[in-house]
């Protein structure tokens, strides 16, 4: 078998064999369901608790709520309003006659965003849903106040050798099975429609641009990059990233700590990342939670 078929593949073994762990989690307490009018889509969404600036959750490709954020949700949802929000052709929100793109994407959630009549939130995404995050922070930093980026690399070449080779060369019945398959299935108001999605998605990795680094340098909100030690972006990348967003440097002195940080995950895959809620919980709520020093 090709070498990259073959990591791909055992990418997805990898994914099945965490069923466990991510079904398992408990759900929010007081949840509100419903659906957003946004460019052409009924854009399924779930708000959890209240107070504080909300905090929006995109999820990763494949993926919705449940298996993209069901172990951190209760622990961030104890302390503010966390809501969801399901891209294009993935868990509720059923597909459309368009393309699936990074800038669709981006433009869906700034709709939902002022459909929920919101003026700023903070941004969590995870994988696909960091891409779009990423995406709001560098054109939409008016309604973003802070970002956490999970498992994003900003440049082609900050993925692992060989990973997005392989990705393009499966087929959507290697992910029969996968947790993700059986979430779709479950939730989907077209359950027929995966292989579309996995068609989809294929077409658009195809066609993703990397972010400059005068970009990324750019980026107004604070950012903290959460990334496993074995996860899709290279451990080099995530911290050349966080060079770029002031980090690096030793914060016992002026000018202190940036406001940008970075978190590597011990012990975390790509996929595995996302039940890793003692880590996460705490982390990003210190970071949300974290009141900025006026500039000088």
């Amino acid at each position: 078998m090709n070498r990259r078929i073959l990591l791909a593949t055992t990418a997805v073994a990898a994914i099945a064999g965490i069923a466990a762990p991510l079904v398992a989690t408990a759900q929010a307490p007081k949840v509100e369901t419903g659906t957003l009018p946004v460019n052409g889509l009924d854009m399924y969404y779930e708000s959890h608790g209240e107070g504080g600036v909300p905090l929006i959750l995109i999820h990763g490709a494949f993926s919705a709520t449940g298996t993209s954020f069901g172990a951190v949700l209760p622990g961030l949802a104890a302390t503010r309003r966390v809501i969801s929000l399901e891209m294009q052709a993935h868990g509720h929100t059923a597909d459309i006659d368009r393309p699936l793109s990074y800038e669709g994407m981006t433009a869906d959630v700034v709709a939902a965003v002022a459909a929920l009549g919101l003026d700023q939130v903070d941004v969590y995404g995870y994988s696909m849903g960091a891409a779009v995050a990423l995406r709001l922070a560098v054109e939409h930093p008016e309604i973003v106040r802070k970002v956490v980026l999970q498992s994003i690399a900003y440049r082609l070449d900050g993925i692992q050798p060989g990973l997005m080779d392989g990705l393009g060369q499966m087929e959507p019945s290697m992910m029969y099975g996968s947790i993700f398959h059986n979430e779709y299935v479950a939730v989907a108001p077209r359950p027929e429609d995966f292989d579309t999605l996995f068609a989809k998605k294929t077409e658009m990795d195809k066609g993703i641009k990397d972010f400059t680094d005068d970009q990324i340098r750019g980026i107004k909100p604070p950012v903290l990059i959460v990334t496993g030690d074995s996860d899709l972006p290279t451990l080099e990348h995530s911290v050349a990233m966080f060079r770029l967003l002031g980090g690096g440097v030793f914060g016992d002195m002026p000018p202190g700590l940036p406001a940008s940080q970075l978190a590597i995950v011990p012990g975390a895959s790509h996929v595995g990342i996302a039940t890793k809620s003692e880590v996460l919980v705490p982390m990003i709520r210190d970071f949300l939670d974290k009141t900025e020093k006026p500039a000088a």
